[in-house]
């Protein structure tokens, strides 16, 4: 039985938030820069290579011959996939917008495991999908923000990573290697630098980066691809994955404040009443 939250778990907690809800300001910098593939290939890789260099520090490994083909899999879908894709939204739209579609991962995966048998949809479920939804269409809609082409073009990359997130929980409970946690934040995203370096290589920008986005670009990787990771898994061995799972809960709302604080966003009360009704979805989804 998981002991209770202590002090210090908040605070990882917290800081864990705050690192993932500065991943969209990040991105929001560095992809117009770099394009979108380019900014995936380089967060995987900076990140992957920080957890294996964490490892072997630790003297231990991923085990590649073993797992390669679950690093791949989960790579591809559950990584290289989204990452591409919320890089690519990261260019049309604002990073406190996408941080609140974010939140939209939990009833994908519900969606998912209810298609497969893994989860029975509930009526306190179904409410939740459907506060989620409401609160989709509410940010979709013209309003505050500048609707337009680019924003639904936003908006559905985003949720279409959100799709992709949720599928991964199915794809771990099939296929699982038995590798453990650690070892796939390294493998997984080792493996999807592998698949997304060729198309990064002839995507490449025709002018180097400046200071600040290779700057961002390096924060990207290390703390939200890296740091991230082992605070993350830390949480789940010590209070258990459901209690880590609240940090769903906190992401959009530091990546709102770091939006507002570090890019100057200021999103209408439409963009901010969607994000609550997605909250209060993702409450009902995860809670038991």
């Amino acid at each position: 039985m998981m002991r209770p939250m202590n002090a210090a778990d908040y605070a990882r907690l917290v800081l864990l938030a705050a690192i993932w809800g500065g991943a969209f300001p990040f991105m929001r910098v560095a992809a117009p820069a770099l394009g979108a593939v380019l900014t995936a290939e380089l967060r995987v890789l900076i990140g992957g290579l920080a957890l294996l260099l964490w490892r072997r520090l630790c003297g231990e490994g991923i085990d590649a011959r073993r797992h390669w083909r679950f690093y791949l899999l989960i790579g591809v879908v559950g990584i290289a996939l989204p990452f591409t894709l919320y890089a690519y939204a990261a260019t049309l739209a604002p990073a406190s917008l996408l941080s609140i579609l974010n939140a939209t991962a939990p009833m994908f995966g519900l969606a998912w495991s209810s298609a497969f048998g893994d989860e029975r949809i509930t009526l306190r479920r179904a409410a939740g999908l459907a506060l989620g939804l409401a609160g989709v269409v509410i940010i979709a809609s013209p309003g505050g923000l500048e609707a337009g082409l680019p924003l639904l073009l936003a908006s559905a990359a985003a949720l279409a990573a959100c799709c992709a997130y949720g599928v991964v929980g199915v794809l771990m409970k099939r296929f699982s290697s038995g590798a453990t946690p650690r070892a796939m934040a390294a493998g997984n995203q080792l493996a999807a630098a592998m698949v997304l370096l060729p198309l990064a290589l002839v995507l490449l920008p025709s002018a180097p980066p400046s200071a600040l986005v290779a700057g961002n670009m390096l924060a990207l990787g290390l703390l939200a691809s890296g740091v991230a990771f082992l605070l993350y898994f830390r949480l789940m061995a010590d209070v258990g994955a459901t209690r880590a799972l609240a940090v769903t809960y906190l992401i959009p709302l530091f990546g709102v404040l770091w939006g507002w604080l570090f890019l100057g966003e200021a999103l209408p009360a439409s963009a901010l009443a969607g994000g609550v009704l997605i909250l209060a979805g993702t409450i009902l989804v995860t809670s038991k």
